[in-house]
């Protein structure tokens, strides 16, 4: 099977510093693949160089037979591909409701009905998403004022509005408590498999890692130093030099 996210040679630096070297990866569809590595790795510069959300110096980023370099990330978006961040990013001062029937108005490049008949649009998808998401019953309050773990449920069912085949989350349980993170990570497991999406994420809970991901790739200073099955990189001896038995440092 070809793959759907294929990237070659991909490197970036920033006033001399390398934070991708050299990086080859490949993620076939239906695939559920974790990105770890210790901070500083080259995580989040990896997910914003194949989102647009930077320019590679050199290499190549294709999804699904189309080359992503220098295409803007509402393209990108376009195409399929979807992401969260690490800081949470919703608008705070609408409500639930609202900020995810933005992200199907604009989806559907209807920005300039936002304030005309914006109210009207897209209100069963809306609801239908927030159910998705567990929040149907918070539809009404504020984003900004959700607790933590539930305005990440709102990230992701913003993230969802764009109907990704690929989907990047990017630490989705960090700052979470242990019930907020088994509760979000059964959440994406089920999204995943009931919309048929691949995913790939980045996260720091090895146990969330470890239960989650088909396939790990580990990053270590800007390159992938291992990338397997989780049995195999659990005990490749590099990866535990450089980052297993470093986790109490985070």
């Amino acid at each position: 099977m070809s793959a759907m996210l294929s990237i070659q040679g991909l490197w970036k630096s920033f006033a001399g510093f390398v934070a991708t070297r050299d990086v080859s990866f490949e993620l076939k569809a239906g695939e559920t693949h974790a990105i770890i590595g210790p901070n500083g790795a080259g995580k989040t510069t990896f997910f914003n160089l194949i989102t647009g959300h930077l320019k590679p110096d050199k290499g190549a980023v294709s999804f699904e037979g189309r080359t992503l370099i220098g295409m803007p990330p509402h393209k990108i978006v376009r195409l399929g591909i979807a992401r969260s961040f690490q800081r949470i990013n919703i608008y705070p001062r609408l409500s639930v409701f609202e900020n995810v029937q933005v992200a199907l108005i604009a989806h559907e490049g209807q920005q300039w009905n936002l304030l005309r008949v914006g109210r009207s649009l897209h209100r069963d998808a809306t609801r239908d998403l927030l159910e998705l998401v567990g929040l149907a019953a918070e539809a009404s309050e504020i984003g900004g004022e959700l607790s933590y773990g539930k305005q990440k449920q709102l990230e992701l069912a913003i993230a969802l509005a764009s109907k990704p085949r690929l989907l990047l989350l990017d630490e989705p349980t960090a700052g979470m408590s242990p019930q907020e993170t088994g509760e979000t990570i059964a959440l994406v497991r089920d999204i995943v498999k009931a919309r048929g999406l691949t995913l790939l994420f980045t996260e720091h809970d090895m146990s969330v890692v470890f239960g989650m991901a088909e396939r790990i790739s580990v990053l270590h200073h800007g390159e992938i130093i291992a990338s397997g099955e989780p049995d195999a990189v659990r005990n490749d001896p590099e990866v535990r030099r450089v980052y297993l038995g470093e986790q109490g440092h985070g």
